[in-house]
């Protein structure tokens, strides 16, 4: 009997805590899209491997465009390049 008196109020605060956190996820959202979450986590993560390949082609692209700026730069006309002696 003493055992009841300490059950019964023990398993009312579990169903009123277990109430609340089913209200919390409600109310976040959580339930929304059940058919999507576990293709969410594979498109994500396609999408972050896009954006990755994508700031490295770029950086990649960059890089090329400096160096032939760079390239372009160095083979202009030295006054060191040009023949003192012209022939005639």
């Amino acid at each position: 009997m003493l055992s009841i008196f300490l059950l019964i109020p023990l398993s009312l605060m579990l169903f009123v805590v277990a109430i609340w956190a089913v209200r919390y996820a409600v109310k976040s959202n959580q339930f929304e899209d059940l058919d999507n979450a576990s293709q969410r986590i594979i498109l994500d993560d396609r999408q972050e491997r896009r954006q990755t390949m994508q700031a490295h082609e770029n950086a990649t692209s960059t890089k090329q465009a400096n160096d032939q700026t760079n390239l372009a730069d160095t083979e202009s006309v030295n006054p060191s390049n040009i023949d003192s002696n012209p022939k005639i």
